[in-house]
């Protein structure tokens, strides 16, 4: 098992007592089967116990876990095949967000996702996941193409938020973000978005509006991260955790306030733990979800998906 977190330090003291009686064992040809056997369940036990109570700051650290699965990994485990389509035939080609057409169970799909990277040269190459406008341009051309074949498009959202930099701005980052809004929300295909890790922000919410939004367990989604909030509220980011519970970012969170449709659950102890076993659970969802949405009248579709987010929140004019 993969021990990172401090709130993880009691297991990884009962793994390192699991290894002692194996050394044990093993040296003085003892059979120890049975203390093995009571550490584990106690293992086991303290596992369920853990992972059942985390709180918002710890489930944002289990969101940004190095090894957690991102879109790349999702769709080579779940697509019989992957076509990635390049660029926003403007500027050019945002490694942050990539997409194509992948086949799901037998049915075309376009796929949609923010990409990070696993070492610092595939991080800067990704932008840590961070899209420029062209990134948003790209996937908004992309959700073109699958409308103008009949696709459903299905988005992974993985982002600290949008890129901040000046080149971003002066390109036209907010319209871009705001342009993906209006037209997802009349796209005249069934879309599901599912949240696999970080859902930070309009960098989020620009490939973010579909029929069916769901979140992985240990994911997050809010207007802003934990650390940013602290430092806005409390001139410091030492309140991160108190900001992660005050801003009601977890899957449960958002359930609970109608601002998401469902919450995939991950393997014990989170998705890097078993990347296989996790892309196993969001095919069989997506393959379900999938069916049920292309059943439907497309016109009926979109009329409840702008109701959906409407009803969200109400403006009041005096």
């Amino acid at each position: 098992m993969k021990i990172t977190f401090d709130f993880e330090k009691p297991l990884a003291e009962l793994q390192g007592q699991i290894e002692k009686v194996k050394q044990v064992e093993e040296k003085n040809k003892l059979d120890m089967s049975a203390t093995v056997a009571e550490l584990e369940a106690k293992m086991e036990a303290t596992k369920k116990e853990i992972y059942a109570n985390l709180t918002g700051w710890q489930k944002v650290q289990i969101s940004r876990h190095p090894e957690r699965p991102y879109t790349l990994q999702y769709l080579e485990l779940m697509c019989d095949d992957f076509i990635e389509m390049h660029g926003d035939r403007t500027v050019g080609d945002d490694k942050a967000i990539i997409g194509g057409f992948g086949t799901l169970n037998g049915q075309t799909v376009m796929f949609i996702g923010h990409q990070k990277g696993r070492n610092t040269k595939e991080r800067q190459f990704r932008n840590f996941g961070m899209a420029n406008p062209e990134g948003y341009r790209k996937a908004l051309r992309l959700m073109k193409i699958a409308e103008k074949f009949g696709k459903p498009v299905v988005t992974l959202i993985d982002t600290p938020g949008a890129f901040p930099g000046l080149e971003a701005e002066e390109r036209g980052q907010g319209e871009a973000i705001a342009r993906n809004l209006l037209e997802m929300s009349v796209l005249k295909v069934p879309i599901i978005c599912v949240v696999i890790g970080e859902g930070a922000s309009g960098g989020a919410l620009g490939i973010g509006i579909g029929d069916k939004v769901m979140m992985l367990d240990n994911s997050w989604y809010s207007v802003i991260s934990p650390e940013n909030c602290s430092t806005i509220l409390f001139k410091t980011w030492e309140q991160k955790e108190r900001a992660a519970e005050m801003l009601k970012l977890t899957s449960t969170e958002m359930l609970k306030n109608k601002l998401i449709d469902g919450v995939i659950k991950e393997p014990l102890g989170g998705a890097h733990q078993d990347p296989i076993a996790m892309a196993a659970t969001l095919k069989k969802q997506l393959i379900k979800d999938l069916k049920n949405l292309t059943e439907r009248n497309v016109d009926e579709l979109v009329t409840e998906r702008i109701n959906k987010f409407c009803n969200m929140g109400v403006v009041e004019e005096d």
